[in-house]
């Protein structure tokens, strides 16, 4: 008799610590791969892109599985599509000027705004620990933004836009989340991961006309696995989610900042300096608060 998920272990691992450390180290394949498009080709292409490969995927899902794709709450599954949307054009600018690493750890500010915007909009009990989570976030965000007014000529001299661009992406994927989080009462996950493709796709044409390139061979196929590996990432999220508690998983998912650290440095040669690190240890800091108190 097969084991439950939450309790077999695969290559050595609890079944659900293993599809969060396989979904974060998608989510870093994802991140590299996108700096790597992003070198010969915009953002906004990049996007969309990614959202026809996950929009194809998603859909073939819930045919085989007999589940229509276009949902119940309609004008909630649009607004998921367009707040993710604007949350993943900022992540791929983000990307494409920041290193990996500092990016990524900036991206984890999320899960801090998303207990702020459950509070404020599905009355979910926003804890001291959550306030807490805030103020160490944010003063680890500016340790890893390392501005020159406070650090002068020791910063890190990141192009502090593209940080703000970076933030306001953590904070419209909060929002995203937040909507998902109202969604999971009316509809299917791949519902929801199919709108947010479809969305996507269209919301993102319009940007073309700001400049477009047609990729190279090897183009396409990092555009391909733009694409899967954002796939897999939510696949198994989705499993992972459903193997293990929440701040657990919130927990394990840590390592794709690692993952995301090392491939900065074999390809792009990033090093983050000590005070980076500061920085990003307080922000997982403030996760950590945020995973205990929803746990």
């Amino acid at each position: 008799m097969p084991q439950p998920t939450s309790t077999r272990t695969i290559a050595g691992l609890p079944g659900g610590v293993f599809y969060m450390v396989v979904s974060a180290f998608s989510f870093s394949l994802m991140s590299l791969f996108v700096k790597v498009a992003g070198q010969t080709l915009p953002p906004m292409q990049i996007v969309l892109a990614r959202s026809v490969i996950v929009a194809v995927i998603s859909y073939g899902v819930l045919r085989q599985a007999k589940i229509s794709p276009w949902g119940h709450n309609r004008r909630l599954l649009i607004l998921r599509g367009l707040v993710g949307f604007v949350a993943l054009s900022c992540f791929y600018y983000a990307v494409t000027i920041l290193p990996l690493a500092e990016v990524t750890v900036i991206h984890y500010m999320n899960p801090v705004f998303t207990a702020l915007l459950a509070a404020l909009f599905l009355k979910e009990a926003l804890s001291r620990a959550s306030i807490i989570a805030l103020f160490l976030g944010l003063g680890g965000l500016v340790l890893v933004a390392q501005p020159d007014a406070l650090f002068g000529d020791a910063g890190t001299g990141l192009d502090l836009f593209a940080v703000a661009i970076a933030l306001t992406g953590a904070f419209f994927a909060a929002m995203a989340y937040t909507i998902v989080r109202k969604l999971r009462e009316t509809e299917a996950l791949m519902v929801v991961v199919f709108y947010f493709a479809f969305v996507s796709t269209f919301a993102s044409l319009p940007f073309l006309s700001l400049g477009a390139a047609w990729p190279s061979a090897v183009g396409w196929l990092v555009l391909l696995a733009v694409g899967i590996s954002t796939h897999f990432e939510q696949v198994y999220l989705t499993k992972g989610l459903h193997a293990v508690r929440a701040g657990r998983a919130m927990s394990v998912s840590y390592v794709q900042i690692l993952f995301a650290a090392i491939w900065g440095a074999l390809f792009f040669a990033e090093i983050p300096n000590l005070i980076t690190v500061l920085g990003g240890l307080l922000i997982v800091g403030a996760i950590f608060l945020v995973a205990k108190a929803r746990t």
